[in-house]
């Protein structure tokens, strides 16, 4: 079956193709692709679809509710819901987006699933014409099979999975032959036409009206029968190898309920849904693009419209994987939380990191959508974040890591005892967020990262016996005493303040925490994988240390109202702040913590961004340190060795000289070689080099100040 004839049950040569009709819009051919005779839609289907659309223009977003939804979902829906239209030029009262449920597939789905894509479409701001499901059409689906099985393109096929791999093998083979000009039945012979064209191919209507019936009926064993189409075992694609539309399960459907024990598969399904839900673009991956031939092959067999396809590269993000089965995978083997954890490229996950929706969105703009493929620096998206969270959030100081510091001279700071408060904008930059009071006590908290035992010329921090700023203060802070316990941690600084005229000016200015802080968990998340693109063993590039956990933190209380656990939801954007000079961290779901009582459990916190993007160091493996003190060691004898050899006089060079060493046994008056270690006499030419040698070197000894 080479070409389709306009008539799905003749086999009469198709008619020339209508002409194309006049763009509708400026940018129509923006969503073009590869053209298909099959694609082509009659005069009378074009009307019909005119008819019912009008000036409308329909996309739509067909997740299977198999998971939780993705960054790379965030991209499709950012596609569908808005930019085909940019690129279009659809103005926005004739944009139209369906979101429908792909549930083809009960054993991989749940009500779970099923909720959780819908609160993350409604998270990230887009509104449907209308929801859907496939099942809701799964009667117009089978009696479309009927028609398909009456008109003898579509057959009940007995045949193994091992059988079936074996078939299509051998087309693949039989084509490729063909493809290089060599006789198929020298190359791939037909040994059993069992296997190919296979035993059910050619068998009556009525048969497989009666055998599809007894399919539904569940007169057969899972596994046991499916329907497949009548294709093209001669194409050169092989999912054109007599697909499969329908398969025994006997599985309740979490939709449709339970009671159905034949489900259609989804290269039958959705391109009928679209037709049938009168989608103009149906937008996909490019992995899909083989399936173009499949797509419009059942359009054309059963007479229906078809909606114009347009595959775009697929998002790729460093140091994640997309695929649902190793999502599954990595929420299953528990090397995370769930599929809302912070480190999961997830939309729940990246909630609850604190992107938001607006983030993601931005994102997926500045990405855009082509058929280009390349792999999205993860840097990109936390520079997006940083861009939306710097002008929102609420400042507040914070310490992670915190170290207690008892200020001795306080009472001489605050000789009137009323105590140090300073008045603190929200935002630097925005008024309108308002402001809030923070105070210096005689103890507070900095972070550990602000503190080194051994100053250095290039560390601005604080160290024993040196000064730096404190935050709102305006004044220094100066380090008199450490106190270490007994493993030599530090545990407590002794510290005075200073204000006078004349203090030296500090590098730095390092923020605190008061005493009266509140204790609070903070999480760091670095990539979840150590390798920008994992690969095939991504199991084994899982990153150990993706998470670190700061059990003991501390914040200003002046934000415990904001953070309170009443505040808090699993699909909103919960609370964000920006943590001093440390980055942007949101309220976790996991706070039990109750502003009224200050108290109730704990307050954790998770970092969304770090404020500047972060340098990584590479650990080195112990062959890589090996490696560098090797080279190391062979510049120090390479140096050493270099000095002793500039202590040799030119007259001994030849005598001496590592090269040289026992090359020659016979020297003229200026100590040039004339016999070799064999005694023969050198030559002259041999002569003119070594002569070219020494005075080399005697360059060397000049530029070295030596004569």
């Amino acid at each position: 079956m080479s070409a389709p004839p306009s008539d799905p049950s003749s086999s009469a040569a198709p008619p020339p193709p209508p002409p194309p009709p006049s763009e509708s819009y400026p940018g129509e051919k923006a969503l073009s692709a590869r053209e298909l005779e099959w694609a082509v839609n009659s005069p009378s289907l074009l009307e019909e679809h005119r008819a019912s659309n009008g000036s409308i223009v329909r996309t739509r977003f067909p997740p299977e509710p198999n998971g939780f939804l993705h960054i790379g979902h965030a991209k499709s829906m950012n596609m569908n819901f808005s930019l085909a239209f940019e690129k279009l030029g659809v103005p926005l009262e004739n944009r139209r987006t369906v979101f429908r449920y792909d549930d083809t597939n009960p054993d991989a789905e749940s009500e779970e699933y099923i909720d959780s894509l819908r609160r993350d479409m409604e998270w990230m701001g887009w509104k449907p014409e209308r929801t859907t499901y496939s099942s809701d059409n799964f009667e117009t689906l089978h009696n479309l099979a009927v028609r398909l099985i009456e008109r003898g393109l579509a057959y009940v096929c007995d045949m193994s999975k091992d059988e079936m791999e074996a078939q299509r093998d051998l087309a693949r083979r039989r084509v490729g032959a063909i493809g290089q000009g060599k006789d198929p039945d020298v190359e791939a012979p037909i040994s059993d036409p069992d296997i190919l064209p296979g035993r059910n191919r050619d068998t009556s209507v009525e048969r497989n009206l009666r055998m599809f019936e007894e399919m539904r009926l569940g007169l057969h064993a899972e596994g046991s029968m499916t329907l497949r189409l009548k294709m093209d075992f001669e194409s050169s694609n092989p999912n054109m190898y007599d697909l499969v539309a329908y398969r025994i399960k006997y599985t309740s459907h979490p939709h449709a309920g339970p009671g159905r024990c034949l489900y259609p598969a989804y290269d039958f399904t959705h391109g009928i849904c679209d037709s049938l839900e009168r989608i103009d673009y149906s937008i996909c991956t490019l992995e899909f693009e083989t399936r173009r031939e499949p797509y419009y092959w059942i359009l054309w067999a059963l007479d229906m419209y078809k909606p114009k396809v347009y595959e775009m590269s697929r998002l790729n993000l460093e140091y994640t994987v997309l695929s649902k089965r190793r999502l599954l995978k990595l929420v299953n083997k528990e090397y995370v939380r769930g599929w809302d954890d912070p480190r999961m490229p997830t939309i729940s996950g990246l909630r609850r990191r604190g992107y938001t929706a607006d983030i993601l969105n931005s994102f997926c703009n500045d990405v855009g959508a082509t058929r280009a493929m390349n792999v999205v620096e993860m840097e990109k998206l936390d520079q997006t974040a940083r861009l939306k969270l710097g002008p929102s959030s609420r400042r507040a100081m914070a310490a992670l890591d915190p170290i207690k510091v008892i200020i001795t001279n306080f009472d001489d700071a605050d000789p009137s005892g009323e105590g140090l408060t300073f008045d603190v904008n929200n935002s630097p930059t925005d008024e309108s967020m308002g402001s809030h009071r923070v105070s210096l006590t005689s103890t507070i908290y900095i972070d550990s990262s602000d503190f080194r035992l051994k100053d250095a010329k290039t560390y601005y921090g604080l160290a024993p016996n040196k000064a730096v700023g404190l935050k709102y203060y305006g004044g220094n802070m100066f380090c008199t005493d450490v106190v270490k316990d007994a493993k030599g941690k530090v545990t407590e600084l002794k510290c005075t303040l200073d204000k006078s005229e004349g203090r030296k000016k500090p590098k730095s200015f390092i923020t605190w925490v008061p005493s009266d802080g509140i204790p609070c968990e903070v999480r760091v998340y670095g990539h979840l994988f150590t390798v920008p693109e994992p690969t095939d063993r991504w199991e084994e590039e899982v990153n150990p240390k993706s998470e670190a956990v700061h059990p003991n933190a501390i914040i200003d209380p002046s934000v415990k109202d904001a953070v309170d656990a009443s505040r808090v939801d699993r699909w909103t954007s919960n609370p964000a702040l920006q943590f001093e000079r440390l980055g942007y961290f949101v309220v976790d779901v996991d706070t039990a913590y109750s502003s009224s009582s200050n108290s109730g459990g704990k307050l954790v916190f998770n970092r969304t961004v770090s404020l500047k993007a972060e340098i990584k160091v590479h650990e080195k493996t112990p062959a890589e340190l090996a490696a560098i003190e090797a080279r190391r060691s062979k510049a120090k004898a390479d140096e050493a060795a270099k000095k002793e050899r500039l202590k040799i006089s030119p007259e001994d060079f030849f005598k001496l000289a590592a090269e040289f060493k026992d090359k020659y046994t016979r020297y003229d008056d200026t100590g040039l070689p004339t016999h070799d270690k064999d005694g023969k006499e050198v030559t002259k030419s041999m002569k003119k080099k070594l002569e070219k040698e020494r005075t080399k070197f005697k360059k060397q000894l000049m530029k070295a100040g030596k004569k």
